[in-house]
């Protein structure tokens, strides 16, 4: 499931403070739903090395993991985070608008 409205900066992984109503959504879901365990997929656009996108793209899902623990008190272990890079784009990546969409989290039912 595509999030949007969590976005970052180029070369970040801070969730900034507009991801806050996509943040509220995913705490509710994960409320209504005590079972429910997500996978968080980090995603980047091409900018960069292979190497330093994977990092990155680990810290994004990691950091939308420790918002939804820290401020909505949802259990760590119903979420794992994961980066794949710039592997998945879903726009293109030769304009500032496409790198944008691409730097983005997913949700993964586990």
């Amino acid at each position: 499931v595509a999030v949007y409205g969590i976005n970052f900066d180029t070369n970040k992984a801070a969730v900034k403070p507009e991801s806050k109503a996509a943040l509220d959504e995913i705490a509710k879901l994960l409320k209504s739903d005590a079972a429910l365990k997500l996978k968080v997929v980090g995603h980047t656009d091409m900018v960069g090395s292979v190497e330093a996108n994977m990092t990155l793209s680990q810290a994004r899902a990691e950091a939308v993991v420790q918002a939804l623990v820290g401020q909505y008190g949802i259990a760590a272990a119903r979420l794992k985070g994961y980066g794949v890079g710039s592997l998945a784009p879903v726009a293109t990546n030769d304009t500032d608008e496409g790198r944008a969409k691409n730097r983005r989290v997913e949700l993964v039912k586990e």
